[in-house]
């Protein structure tokens, strides 16, 4: 078993104040994968986010969800992005990022409090906003990364976090490419509804 094959409970808590020191604006796309089939990875150093399909060449929309009435793709996960730390954290080495299963990896503080549901940032040309259904890990992710892993991510803090990921849904189509910055936009204020 190689080194941090499976990671270890107390190394991971150990990484929690690097993963917090992840830039909260600013930071950079360093992964992007697309699952051109189940249990398949591609990774590409450009791609593009549709409103419709999600990013393009990936199976996202023919996988559908168990969280919807008909049991079609949820709106709500066209994309999950993980934190590019935390990955390494869990995973080691780059090359075994993508067995997460996640789209987008990114250096960047993707915890519910620096941005909630809602929020929206820029990569590249397209916006991808952060959605309410929690990304949590299931048992691929525990038999990739070790039972200590799913723990890790699914405990109080590891929510807060997430540690395991966001959902996320393409708001603005556009291109993005790995080293691309990121923006935070500001919070959309809703109009009151009018009289």
């Amino acid at each position: 078993m190689g080194v941090l094959q499976h990671a270890e409970l107390t190394l991971l808590e150990e990484s929690l104040e690097h993963i917090r020191a992840a830039p909260a604006d600013g930071g950079t796309v360093q992964l992007i994968v697309r699952r051109p089939a189940v249990d398949e990875r591609e990774v590409v150093t450009e791609a593009h986010l549709d409103l419709h399909g999600g990013l393009e060449g990936d199976t996202w929309l023919a996988r559908g969800s168990s969280r919807t009435p008909d049991g079609g793709p949820s709106m709500d996960a066209q994309l999950t992005v993980m934190n590019a730390r935390a990955a390494a954290a869990m995973a080691g080495d780059r090359e075994r990022w993508p067995l997460a299963g996640d789209q987008l990896y990114l250096d960047l503080d993707i915890s519910r409090a620096n941005l909630p549901p809602g929020s929206r940032i820029q990569i590249g040309s397209a916006v991808i906003q952060f959605s309410e259904p929690p990304h949590t890990g299931c048992a691929k992710f525990s038999a990739r990364f070790g039972v200590d892993a799913l723990k890790f991510v699914n405990s109080p803090i590891g929510r807060e976090l997430r540690l395991r990921g966001a959902n996320c849904r393409v708001v603005v189509a556009g291109t993005l490419r790995t080293g691309d910055a990121i923006r935070k936009l500001p919070q959309r204020v809703e109009e009151p509804p009018s009289p």
